[in-house]
């Protein structure tokens, strides 16, 4: 039988040798090569990402609330985010309602998954792992996906122009290209340190 003192002083020098291997990888990968502009770019197109979602949600609560609500990004008949805002395909992205009802929680606006969608880009960002990388890759094809569907809706169902609609896309695809170039990164840092 192993005394109580003893055992927790195996556990100590397990979790500390854990510990000591941990910060180690963590140093390597700190000091990886990752482009220098990655991180400021990430933070700026991800709190942008986050103002035009959280002004897309104000926007279709403010319309949903009163009718006559006129937004900022509302310029003509057929510049008119609102308009995009509160229509079928502003909410689960026009097609969650096939699978749920219209006042479903699980049918929520676009606006939020893409608060959502940044945040987990801004926290995923933090990370340097090769896996918060992929995630993040993979992440952003889905946005571009999504962002070309939402497109081609505007173009050719609405034939409407949404200034923050297209400014989201744009920020989308920024991002898909800025994870790829840190994938790439990472990917050749521990190629170097392994």
């Amino acid at each position: 039988m192993v005394a109580p003192g003893e055992q927790f002083s195996e556990v100590w020098k397990e979790t500390e040798s854990d510990i000591s291997s941990s910060h180690i990888n963590r140093l390597n990968l700190t000091n990886m090569a990752l482009p220098k502009w990655e991180r400021k770019t990430r933070v700026f197109l991800c709190v942008f990402g986050l103002f035009l979602s959280v002004y897309a949600l104000h926007v279709e609560l403010s319309r949903e609330s009163n009718p006559d609500y006129r937004a900022m990004c509302d310029l003509g008949e057929s510049v008119s985010c609102s308009k995009v805002f509160t229509s079928r395909w502003g909410r689960g992205f026009g097609l969650v309602q096939f699978f749920v009802a219209a006042d479903n929680p699980l049918n929520q606006p676009n606006s939020v998954l893409g608060i959502i969608f940044y945040t987990l880009q801004m926290g995923l960002g933090l990370s340097l792992s090769k896996k918060a990388a992929m995630f993040l890759v993979l992440f952003s094809w889905v946005s571009v996906a999504g962002s070309l569907y939402l497109a081609s809706i505007l173009a050719f169902v609405l034939g409407d122009f949404c200034i923050v609609c297209v400014s989201t896309y744009i920020v989308n695809f920024a991002l898909l290209f800025t994870n790829i170039k840190r994938r790439r990164a990472i990917e050749g840092g521990k190629e170097k340190a392994g």
